[in-house]
């Protein structure tokens, strides 16, 4: 049976006090909710914008029960959630998207399975836990081929491009260290990467996203463009997928499925992300509904929004490197070209003290009438080079 509504007035608690948080309770506190995050870091990104901050470790559990205490549901920002403390709220608290989400996400072999349940097609895969498993999987596939840790991960790390049979054995040992599982899957020649941002509510409501089409540099997500530059037809199937995986799994709040189209026109699922995703930050402005209040509708079990897209966008990420190009470019009226071009941009910044390499520290939605006009200007913008 389905709960009665958590309506705004009641506090939200989010395990997490990043970015992904800062956005959640930036876009609750718009529709009358209260905020308390946990965060191992003073002063955090959510921090800044919720009613309180406990500062204390993931893992620490009276911190937990503590945020439990203050809180009418939990949700939570990142997968990695330390696994004993995600079984005690689920105890003690309300945390609709449960452990068992989290169980399978944070796992690729599980979730692996989980989208083959769903009848979805994900990249051809071996266990591998063995040197000798390895190779028999190598001749399998052919090179390239990627062997990724069952666990953790992120941002292109925990996993290793074999390129030749010769670096089987570093890979295995580099990769198997103190004994983690291992994933072999083979290499897709893909011609785009696409995700779609899918919501569900307890009572199966289901919302889905238009896809966007992610461009990655040093396996970071670089920018993302909606519409997707695909056909009708694919981004229909797209949709559908996503649609039948986080009904299937019975997720509630948000899920991104992270996919793979080839040149002949096959979808492959990548990978899935239990939380708001990086890919779906063109939604704030770009859509009748921001992937963050659709998060904090779903969890709240109140009637999800119809997410329809209000303008072309491109979604670019600022990184530590390019901040000070970014805040030197803004105070010079930078936009003033942009606009010229019929562009708008609007800058969102984390709050993060310290701009290092390759750190996420905000976004740019670029809205315009034309994404390749807009492609252009981040191209040859000095904030990217």
């Amino acid at each position: 049976m389905s709960r009665k509504p958590i309506l705004p007035g009641s506090t939200i608690g989010i395990l997490g006090g990043g970015q992904l948080g800062r956005m959640l309770a930036i876009a609750g506190r718009n529709m009358g909710y209260r905020f308390v995050t946990l965060d191992p870091t003073e002063d955090a990104p959510c921090g800044q914008v919720a009613d309180e901050q406990i500062v204390a470790a993931y893992h620490d559990a009276s911190a937990a029960r503590l945020l439990a205490k203050k809180s009418d549901v939990i949700t939570y920002e990142f997968e990695n959630v330390d696994a004993t403390v995600a079984d005690m709220l689920m105890v003690e608290s309300y945390v609709p998207q449960g452990s068992k989400l989290l169980y399978t996400t944070q796992h690729r072999i599980r979730e692996k399975r989980a989208i083959e349940a769903a009848g979805v097609k994900v990249a051809p895969y071996r266990e591998i836990s063995t040197v000798q498993q390895l190779e028999e999987a190598v001749e399998l596939f052919g090179t390239p081929c990627v062997l990724k840790t069952a666990t953790g991960g992120y941002d292109g790390k925990g996993q290793w491009v074999i390129r030749s049979e010769a670096e089987i054995p570093e890979a295995f040992d580099t990769l198997n260290r103190s004994g983690a599982e291992l994933v072999l899957e083979k290499f897709v020649r893909f011609n785009k990467e696409l995700s779609v941002i899918a919501a569900r509510s307890p009572s199966g409501e289901v919302r889905v996203f238009p896809p966007a089409e992610n461009i990655h540099i040093d396996n970071i997500l670089h920018l993302s463009i909606v519409p997707a530059r695909i056909s009708r037809e694919i981004m229909e199937q797209a949709e559908r997928m996503a649609s039948r995986i986080v009904s299937s799994m019975k997720a509630v709040g948000l899920l991104a499925i992270e996919l793979f189209l080839t040149e002949d026109g096959e979808l492959f699922v990548n990978e899935l992300a239990p939380r708001p995703h990086n890919s779906g930050h063109y939604t704030m402005e770009a859509c009748t509904v921001s992937q963050f209040e659709q998060h904090i509708r779903a969890i709240c079990n109140l009637p999800l929004a119809e997410p329809k897209l209000l303008s072309p966008v491109v979604m670019v990420n600022i990184l530590g490197e390019h901040v000070e190009p970014l805040l030197q470019w803004f105070a010079a009226d930078g936009e003033a070209e942009l606009r010229q071009l019929g562009i708008a941009a609007r800058i969102h910044l984390y709050g993060k003290k310290e701009a290092k390499h390759k750190r996420k520290m905000g976004h740019i939605n670029l809205l315009t009438d034309d994404v390749e006009k807009a492609l252009a200007w981040v191209d040859q913008s000095p904030i990217w080079k």
